[in-house]
């Protein structure tokens, strides 16, 4: 049997050799398992081609107030989010597609862009920002829409987001990259 050097340890324990490189080979293979798992637990980069919106307003993504569905479709909830925004900052649009509608519901200004055949985004309360976004105008990603207007369920304290997929409301992070800040009450 081979006998390996010792050498003087800490306090004059003697360590063998083959203890300290197994230890060595041991914490290295931890830290590329931990360096890997960090790699692939990141997001895919948001490009034209990827199914992840870019925040309206900018980043991160704010949210003060979450999505709650309605027990019944008819019953009270909160349909989509509320994104923290004063009167006059403008918007932007998270994806591309078509709007569908703009105009007033209730005591708000709506504008809603047609993503694809089934699902729909709506922002409130909005401002047109330019004329010449009318109902059927093609709008691309990062596009301003307009300026975040007074009124609507929150105020002048919030853009709210809201999105319908076959007609049904869905929660909106669902579509978003990364992770919202969730801000206190």
């Amino acid at each position: 049997m081979a006998s390996f050097p010792e050498r003087p340890g800490r306090g004059g324990a003697r360590v063998r050799r083959p203890v300290l490189v197994g230890l060595l080979v041991g914490l290295q293979f931890v830290v590329q398992l931990v360096l890997l798992g960090a790699l692939l637990a990141l997001p895919p980069a948001a490009s034209a081609d990827s199914p992840y919106w870019l925040p309206p307003l900018g980043t991160p993504l704010e949210v003060s107030g979450p999505y709650r569905p309605p027990p019944t479709p008819y019953a009270s909830g909160h349909r989509g989010i509320d994104l923290p925004a004063a009167p006059g900052e403008l918007v932007h649009a998270p994806v591309g597609g078509v709007v569908s509608f703009v105009g007033q519901v209730a005591d708000r200004h709506v504008l809603s862009v047609r993503v694809d055949s089934r699902t729909v985004v709506s922002f409130e309360p909005i401002e047109q920002a330019d004329a010449a976004l009318t109902e059927g105008a093609q709008v691309l990603p990062r596009q301003p829409l307009g300026i975040v207007a007074e009124g609507g369920h929150c105020l002048d304290e919030c853009l709210h987001l809201g999105v319908r997929v076959d007609d049904e409301y869905v929660n909106p992070l669902r579509y978003f990259l990364g992770k919202p800040v969730l801000l206190p009450w």
